[in-house]
């Protein structure tokens, strides 16, 4: 099987890795990739964003299967232009997409279905703005109705800088969506969903601030572990049951039909899971510790998501232990990251490439989030000490990372 995976992250260094290690899959293409993935597939440069330019790719490269990566290009319908050429897709069509690409659309979704989800209003217009905030707080969540990279959302206490964000989101056009702020320590839990099929994954726990003890600004994530001792199975299969299962089933009865992974972020709070939000697309930086203890091939799965024969396929299979994904970031970030500069030790095991290219021949920085380090272990501790010892040596002038990735849960800090 010949496989094109698109995008140029971390997440796709991840699933290009995984996909290596599947016998059926003979072929490994990436458009556009990165420094780092140069040595796992056959690059192509590609306009994502396109459909047209992507279904001639495939079609010229004669892939088997597509494996859409990021949410702009599944939210714009590139999904949607490869399976009218016939070609296998894994990834949601436009209108599915919604999910994560209108939030007010996953807001109806979830009503219809059923779901818990925190209490929401949008405000389109300045003049609404100052009564709205009056209905929310002490604590506000402020988040871009649209995509943002994971960087549109503001949970403050501090009124003026909610209404801050807010106004700014409005002044650039951005309709704002508030909500009410749900407690409890956040899961993230991948489904492969197949209309009504659902078969999740392991669940994981993102560190979205990018300092330690989750201080500082929201980014796009600055690392991850998986799986979650404090998680009971239960909880799990409850979030199945009661949260995805119905959203799927409600966008079948819309006939916008989910087909691809759908990324559930919940609270877990008192009374139970609340979504805090749906992806339509593997998240970035969840997906490189999921996937280093995915035993099952990745190829099949998906391929059999894609082709719409998920019900037959079997039980996937996960290794023991633990995975901690700790991301490098670039100076500056999630502000305006420095580029340009010459980074040591990106080719060690363990380094999945994000934002990286080749300039004469060094590997160089070129963006915001550079590299994701992977860990494994035993368990949370051991793969921690994996992480943290695969990335001292790496050296990239003025860049940063989190020192407590999955430390909370290591000392036993959070609880149900």
């Amino acid at each position: 099987m010949r496989v094109l995976v698109i995008g140029s992250g971390a997440r796709e260094h991840a699933l290009l890795l995984a996909l290596s290690k599947d016998p059926s899959v003979s072929t490994l293409l990436v458009a556009p990739g990165n420094a780092g993935t140069a040595k796992l597939a056959e690059q192509h440069p590609v306009d994502v964003a396109s459909g047209d330019a992507v279904t001639e790719l495939a079609r010229k490269l004669e892939a088997d299967l597509v494996i859409i990566g990021p949410e702009v290009p599944l939210v714009l319908g590139v999904a949607d232009s490869l399976r009218e050429a016939g070609i296998a897709t894994f990834g949601p069509s436009a209108a599915a997409a919604r999910i994560e690409g209108s939030k007010a659309f996953a807001k109806d979704v979830m009503a219809a279905a059923g779901v818990r989800t925190a209490h929401s209003e949008i405000v389109d217009t300045p003049a609404k703005l100052d009564e709205a905030l009056d209905r929310f707080g002490p604590n506000w969540v402020v988040k871009d109705d649209g995509l943002a990279a994971g960087k549109g959302v503001v949970v403050t206490t501090d009124r003026l800088a909610a209404r801050d964000h807010a106004a700014e989101l409005l002044e650039t056009g951005h309709p704002v969506l508030l909500e009410s702020f749900l407690d409890g320590p956040e899961v993230s839990l991948f489904c492969l969903v197949d209309g009504e099929t659902v078969v999740p994954l392991l669940p994981a726990q993102d560190h979205k601030r990018v300092g330690d003890g989750d201080t500082g600004p929201n980014t796009g994530g600055m690392g991850a572990y998986t799986p979650l001792p404090w998680l009971p199975a239960e909880v799990v299969a409850q979030i199945v049951r009661e949260v995805v299962e119905p959203v799927a089933a409600e966008m079948v009865k819309r006939s916008c039909p989910f087909s691809g992974l759908l990324y559930a972020g919940l609270a877990i709070g008192a009374q139970g899971p609340a979504v805090v939000e749906f992806n339509c697309r593997f998240g970035d930086p969840e997906t490189q510790a999921v996937l280093a203890l995915l035993e099952s091939p990745l190829g099949e799965a998906l391929h059999a998501t894609a082709t719409g024969t998920l019900s037959s396929l079997a039980p996937l299979q996960w290794k023991d232990g633990a995975a901690v994904t700790v991301v490098l970031a670039a100076e500056n970030y999630p502000g305006r990251p420095r580029t340009g500069d010459v980074i040591i030790g990106a080719d060690a095991d363990g380094v999945l490439h994000a934002g990286t290219a080749l300039k004469d021949g060094a590997v160089v920085s070129a963006g915001g989030r550079v590299l994701s380090v992977v860990g494994v272990g035993s368990d949370l501790s051991a793969a921690r000490a994996d992480a943290y010892f695969k990335i001292e040596p790496i050296r990239l002038p003025g860049s940063h990372f989190r020192t407590d990735i999955g430390l909370a849960a290591v000392e036993g800090r959070i609880s149900l």
